[in-house]
């Protein structure tokens, strides 16, 4: 047992002990427990402002501490720690299905467009039905904000607008451009381009290139600051790792990187890019 664990025992023994009380001998301890703590909380409250202006290093580490970061988190001076956003979204989604389930309807994650919208797509009876955009903004819409807080604009896509990641545009919608030469990619490495409004990614691997969109599905962080190892990408925001041999996301299910077909002549890589990108 560690220490923390053990003073939370001694605490809860002792609150055990006055739940056996009277009610005016549970008021007394109560009353006192809350002036007690009241007390601390102006004392770190004061503590926490001093250190702050001398060394925010100081702070950070003394908050590393399991004890220090309990207390701190009990009194409401620090936020608890939140889940990645990504998790959130589908948080809330799990939250609306059962009823969206219970008329044969259904809604799935769609893409994370920065800073601050979220698409998805409705799907089965709730695609077609004559009140989807009440159900998208009394339902779905709600309970993401509730979640998220920093999404302001929650938007339904059909399923041909959603389909970007699959890589692949209708000819009169897209054109092959020549983006570089094999060589100039590094070998198990990446290259980055900007081709129109466009910034891509490149990875070479033995006699393949993959090219993708440079900016990480989470929080469209620009991939190229992240870290390479093998074939594995770590975003440099929040940790979010990437296949770049298939582009599968490997912390979260369903958020492949955009990508783009590739298709190499002689020494030349051109790659699909949609017109209106250009």
């Amino acid at each position: 047992m560690t220490k923390l664990e053990e003073l939370v025992t001694e605490i809860n023994r002792f609150e055990a002990i006055i739940s056996q009380w009277d009610e005016s001998q549970r008021c007394v301890a109560v009353g006192l427990k809350r002036a007690i703590e009241d007390l601390h909380k102006a004392a770190l409250t004061s503590l926490i402002k001093t250190v702050k202006k001398e060394s925010i290093s100081a702070l950070r580490q003394a908050v590393d501490d399991d004890i220090v970061y309990s207390v701190l988190l009990y009194h409401e001076l620090i936020k608890p720690p939140q889940a990645p956003l990504i998790d959130r979204i589908q948080a809330a989604l799990a939250e609306v299905r059962p009823g969206l389930k219970s008329h044969n309807g259904d809604v799935e994650f769609s893409a994370l467009k920065a800073p601050d919208t979220v698409e998805v797509k409705l799907i089965g009876t709730c695609s077609s039905c004559p009140t989807s955009n009440l159900t998208l903004s009394q339902s779905v819409e709600q309970a993401i904000k509730n979640h998220c807080p920093e999404i302001t604009k929650v938007v339904a896509v059909n399923h041909s607008a959603t389909a970007v990641n699959s890589a692949f545009y209708p000819e009169d919608t897209a054109t092959w451009v020549k983006v570089t030469t094999v060589d100039q990619i590094p070998p198990s490495g990446i290259l980055t381009g900007k081709i129109g409004k466009n910034s891509l990614i490149l990875y070479r691997h033995g006699e393949n290139v993959n090219c993708y969109l440079n900016a990480c599905p989470h929080l469209a962080t620009p991939l190229d600051r992240g870290k390479l190892d093998n074939h594995i990408l770590t975003c440099a925001s929040h940790g979010f790792q990437y296949n770049l041999q298939t582009g599968e996301c490997l912390t979260v299910a369903d958020i492949p990187l955009q990508s783009y077909p590739v298709h190499i002549k002689t020494d030349k890589v051109f790659v699909k890019l949609p017109k209106y990108s250009l």
